[in-house]
C-alpha cells in the first residue's frame, strides 16, 4: 500500500516487516476521494461507531483526591466483560488532549473487543463527563495521572499483557508517559495514531480551522461547567473568550493565579519526547504525510529518533489524513486493523523469544 517503515535495524523490526507486510490492511481497498485529506479527518470525527457500544465506567481516586475515568467498553450486546477472559490483553485508549473520544477510537476499541482485547477508554480529570473534584487540569504532557491508572489495571489484571494506544494529540500524554518511565512502565507495546510528537510548535504553528474550532469549542463547553471552581486559579473570562488552543493552553497552565509560569518554562516539562531516550517500550507510530493537524513530514516528524532508536517504529503512508486512514468495506479505518496486527506480531515476538533466549518479559 506504498507505506513505508522507518526504523532502526533489529530482529524486531524484520519481524514487524514480515507481519504487517502479510496483512491485509496495507494492501488497496482505499477510499474514493484519497487526496482530500480534510474531507476524511471531518468523516473520522463524525461518523456514529457501528454498532453502538456498551460501556460501563469506572472512577478512579487519585492520591490528590482528582478523578479520573475508566470507560470499559463490553460491546453492542450489553454484557459486562464480554469479549475477553481473566488472561486476556487489556487494550488503553487515550483519546486527543481536548478529550474527545471519536468514532475512530470507538470503532478501534470495539474491533478489539472482537479480537479477545479488554479495551478502556482513559478519560482525564474534566473530560468527557468525568466530574472535576479538585481545581487542577491535567497539562499537555503530564503523565502523573495516567501512571496512577496503568498501575490500577496491572493490579486489576496482573496476569495480563497491558498495551496502550492514542489517537492524535493525545499521544502526547503516552510518549511523555514511555519516557518518563522507562523500563518501569508496565505496558508490553505501544502504538500511536497521527501523533504529536512537538508540541510546543503544534500550538504555536496552529491548524486548520475545520480542526481548531470544533476542538476548542468543546473544551471550553466542558470548562464551562466547572467555571466556580477554576475561578479559584485562572481567569475564565479569557479562558472562556480564547480564540485558539494555544491561547486557551496559555491561559489555562501558565497564567494562573497562584503559580504563574512561562510559556518556555511549561514546554520545558510537558514536551512530549523530553525524555525519549529512556522509551523502553516498543512503540508504533501511523503517520500520514497529508496530515492537515500535525504539518508537513520534513519539520513534524523527528526521523533522528527513529532511526536512532530500536523501540521507536514509523509507519507512514503518503495518504491518509488526521487519524483518518479510510478504506472501502468493513473496518473502515486500515490503521485500525494495522494497530492490532502489530500487537499480535509483538506478542508473537515476545512469546518467540522467551522461549529460545531467555529473556524476561517486560514487566
Amino acid at each position: 500500500g506504498h507505506c513505508r517503515l522507518l526504523c532502526k535495524p533489529s530482529a524486531l523490526a524484520q519481524h514487524l516487516v514480515r507481519s504487517l507486510g502479510r496483512s491485509a490492511a496495507l494492501r488497496g481497498g482505499r477510499w474514493p476521494w484519497p487526496r482530500w485529506p480534510q474531507l476524511q479527518m471531518l468523516w473520522q470525527l463524525l461518523q456514529p461507531p457501528e454498532p453502538e457500544p456498551v460501556v460501563a465506567r469506572e472512577l478512579l481516586q487519585l492520591p490528590d483526591a482528582g478523578l479520573v475515568a475508566l470507560d470499559w467498553l463490553v460491546g453492542p450486546w450489553g454484557a459486562a466483560g464480554g469479549g475477553g477472559g481473566v488472561s486476556s490483553p487489556v487494550l488503553l485508549l487515550i483519546p486527543n488532549a481536548a478529550g474527545k473520544v471519536t468514532a475512530g477510537l470507538l470503532q478501534l476499541g470495539l474491533r478489539a473487543l472482537e479480537r479477545g482485547f479488554i479495551p478502556v477508554i482513559f478519560n482525564r480529570r474534566g473530560h468527557n463527563g468525568c466530574p472535576l473534584t479538585t481545581p487542577r487540569l491535567q497539562p499537555f504532557g503530564d503523565p502523573g495521572d495516567l501512571r496512577e491508572a496503568v498501575t490500577y489495571l496491572r493490579c486489576r489484571h496482573p496476569s495480563a499483557s497491558l498495551l496502550a494506544v492514542s489517537e492524535g494529540s493525545g499521544s502526547g500524554l503516552l510518549l511523555a508517559y514511555l519516557g518518563e518511565s522507562g523500563s518501569s512502565s508496565r505496558l508490553v507495546a505501544a502504538a500511536c495514531l497521527s501523533p504529536i510528537f512537538r508540541g510546543r510548535d503544534w500550538f504555536e504553528a496552529g491548524m486548520p480551522w475545520l480542526y481548531e474550532w470544533p476542538l476548542l469549542l468543546h473544551l471550553k463547553q466542558g470548562l464551562s461547567r466547572y467555571a466556580g471552581a477554576l475561578a479559584e486559579v485562572v481567569d475564565m473570562d479569557r479562558l472562556l473568550g480564547s480564540r485558539s488552543l494555544r491561547e486557551l493552553e496559555e491561559t489555562l497552565f501558565c497564567r494562573t493565579r497562584s503559580r504563574p509560569t512561562s510559556w518556555e518554562s511549561y514546554w520545558e516539562r510537558n514536551e512530549p519526547l523530553r525524555d525519549a531516550d529512556e522509551a523502553a517500550v516498543p512503540v508504533l507510530c501511523l503517520c500520514s504525510a497529508d496530515d492537515p493537524v500535525r504539518g508537513p513530514p520534513a519539520r513534524s516528524l523527528p526521523t533522528e529518533l527513529f532511526r536512532s532508536s530500536p523501540f521507536f517504529f514509523l509507519l507512514l503512508s503518503p495518504l491518509g489524513g488526521h487519524c483518518g486512514f479510510p478504506r472501502r468495506g468493513t473496518g473502515c479505518c486500515w490503521a485500525h486493523e494495522a494497530v492490532l496486527e502489530y500487537f499480535r506480531a509483538m506478542g508473537e515476538f515476545l512469546r518467540t523469544e522467551e522461549r529460545r533466549k531467555g529473556l524476561p518479559r517486560p514487566r
